[in-house]
């Protein structure tokens, strides 16, 4: 019989927010895969460290981070040939993704190449926006609030009418896009009401208002959240 594939969300950073349903299979699997963007150090694999087993196989797979897509479709091919090799002669092999593995991940990828032939399951993980609004203790939104996920990628016109529509928004993948981002909140008047969270629930996680952020790229793991519907909390 085939092995399981499994998409495992292992939170944003800290290893104590994995579920317990991910540190079970962790522990359990015969092989661990993990992207690893650029060739360089994969956080996913960080974050799960402590629960992997010394005698694991592993395959990192290395996703090049670049605007053509073609390099990274090519990567997930090669990436799905070797995971169907291992699930072919029985083993299970458990794909790591940071935060949730449908939530902009990776695995999503590999889902789409894979779920149709083998056996697929996916753990959900605790997502980078949940984990920046706990680090600021400040609700995301409430009630009748309309709550928007905003790639830092799109153009500032469609950003600035994205942010315009809604009530609560939180604006991921901000890094080189930081200084496009800011330009368009202080276009809207809402810097002040924007808060920006570098490497959430990590030793080095950063709050800092927006307004007290200097110009430059920001690390890739941040988010921005905004605020500006009618709850008073």
């Amino acid at each position: 019989m085939s092995g399981t594939f499994y998409g495992l969300g292992v939170g944003p950073g800290d290893p104590e927010l994995i579920t317990l349903k991910a540190w079970r299979l962790i522990s359990q699997v015969p092989v661990i895969a993990y992207p690893a963007a650029n060739g360089n150090d994969s956080l996913a694999r960080s974050i799960a460290a402590p629960f992997i087993p010394e005698d694991v196989i592993e395959l990192a797979i290395d996703v090049p981070m670049r605007h053509e897509r073609a390099p990274a479709q090519e990567a997930y091919d090669a990436a799905a040939q070797a995971i169907a090799r291992h699930l072919d002669q029985g083993r299970d092999v458990a794909f790591l993704c940071e935060g949730d593995p449908l939530f902009y991940g990776s695995f999503a990828y590999l889902l789409t190449r894979l779920a149709q032939t083998y056996l697929t399951q996916v753990v959900p993980g605790i997502s980078s926006i949940t984990a920046c609004a706990a680090a600021i203790n400040r609700p995301l939104a409430a009630r009748n609030d309309i709550l928007k996920v905003l790639p830092g990628t799109l153009d500032a016109s469609r950003l600035k009418q994205e942010i315009i529509s809604s009530d609560a928004i939180a604006i991921m993948k901000v890094g080189q896009h930081f200084d496009k981002i800011r330009g368009v909140l202080n276009e809207l008047d809402l810097a002040g009401q924007a808060i920006i969270i570098e490497r959430a629930t990590l030793d080095d996680e950063k709050v800092t208002r927006l307004a007290d952020v200097p110009e430059g790229e920001r690390p890739y793991f941040s988010t921005i959240l905004i605020y500006k519907g009618g709850e008073s909390w």
